[in-house]
């Protein structure tokens, strides 16, 4: 499909969605005099006030055996757009899967306006290893939209990209921290597209990275094509955190209720934005120590923690480059000369990422989504 023709189709439907929820009472939506049939999605039909489990094949074992992604959808009674949840694309970030879980254990389609589509575990061959990554070793979220005949990592990411997100009008893709870092809880969107913007403010979380995503993501991949996306970080992987659950469920809520979807008014106090942000890393080997917590304001030139040779006891600190908040942290544990400690956002910085930036930093210290390590 052409993705010019696709962005078309998008600001003539979520376009007009939005309006609608963010301009006019909760009445005139509902009188939308749309056609509103069966759901026709992955090959089956879901009836308007209904739900289903359907299965996408993502590939084969190395037994042989097909593996089958799980995906709910709700449809709907009446009309509305259709927003794509995708939890589980790195095996071993817990925290969207459960938001996912809780979301189709809550929603009644009976009181639904449009259809909710959620895959919670993109990656299933990761979460089953309690891994990243797929078998191959391959990060799914840098193969999207992939292509049928790719790589394993590529075809896995054509067939819930062809298959689910192009089906859909706005996608909200979970994450956590990677490799023992946490992340407070963010939504990361490209503030250089409105619709994309809209999308971030209506989620609800009070703290809003902007980037445009490394090429490859789901986000990136979804927003070139027309799809307006966001993700939601928050917390750390291997592990359930509640509170970073709770508030990415309210997210959820916040955003269906926007757009007129479920009932309820929209509670949420203007968002912080955070135009830039970069990588704070170590200079030296050792015992790594923060002194600072996630969330924390510093200064420039403040001690954010340590890091000690546990052989001779010399002692280096980490100081910040720059004042900021500290929107994610790497965890204590031993790490090696150029290790991404900190991750800095500058809330002041007046010009997009791609403009504010520190002429002498690399790009893998700017992008928020690029791997720190």
């Amino acid at each position: 499909m052409n993705p010019h023709g696709s962005l078309t189709r998008l600001l003539r439907t979520l376009g007009g969605f939005l309006f609608i929820a963010f301009s006019l009472p909760t009445a005139a939506f509902s009188q939308a005099s749309v056609p509103w049939d069966d759901l026709q999605l992955l090959g089956g039909r879901v009836a308007p006030g209904s739900r289903a489990q359907m299965a996408l094949q993502t590939g084969e074992s190395f037994a042989g055996s097909q593996v089958l992604t799980p995906v709910h959808v709700i449809r709907g009674r009446t009309p509305g757009p259709t927003v794509c949840l995708v939890a589980g694309i790195h095996g071993d970030e817990l925290n969207g899967i459960e938001v996912v879980r809780q979301v189709f254990e809550t929603l009644d389609p009976g009181s639904v306006s449009g259809s909710v589509v959620g895959v919670p575990v993109a990656n299933l061959q990761g979460f089953r290893r309690s891994s990243r990554y797929l078998p191959d070793r391959r990060d799914l979220n840098r193969f999207f939209p992939g292509h049928p005949a790719g790589s394993s990592a590529s075809r896995i990411a054509d067939a819930l990209f062809t298959g689910v997100i192009r089906h859909c009008d706005a996608i909200v893709d979970f994450h956590t921290g990677s490799f023992h870092r946490t992340n407070l809880p963010q939504v990361r969107a490209d503030l250089a597209n409105p619709v994309v913007t809209e999308l971030a403010l209506r989620f609800g979380v009070p703290l809003i990275v902007h980037s445009t995503g490394q090429s490859g993501t789901l986000r990136r991949a979804s927003v070139d094509f027309g799809i307006p996306a966001i993700t939601y970080e928050a917390g750390e992987p291997y592990r359930f955190h509640a509170g970073e659950i709770a508030r990415g469920l309210q997210g959820v809520r916040q955003l269906l209720r926007a757009l007129d979807m479920i009932g309820g008014d929209t509670d949420s106090d203007a968002p912080i934005l955070v135009r830039a942000a970069r990588w704070v890393r170590v200079s030296d080997g050792g015992i790594y120590l923060p002194s600072r917590r996630l969330g924390d304001d510093v200064e420039q030139g403040e001690i954010l923690g340590t890091v000690t040779d546990p052989i001779s006891n010399e002692r280096n600190e980490i100081r910040s480059p720059a004042a900021g908040r500290i929107i994610g942290m790497a965890l204590p544990q031993v790490v090696i000369p150029g290790f991404a400690a900190f991750h800095l956002g500058d809330l002041n910085a007046p010009l997009p990422l791609a403009e504010a930036v520190d002429p002498q930093a690399s790009p893998e210290d700017l992008d928020p989504e690029e791997r720190p390590e």
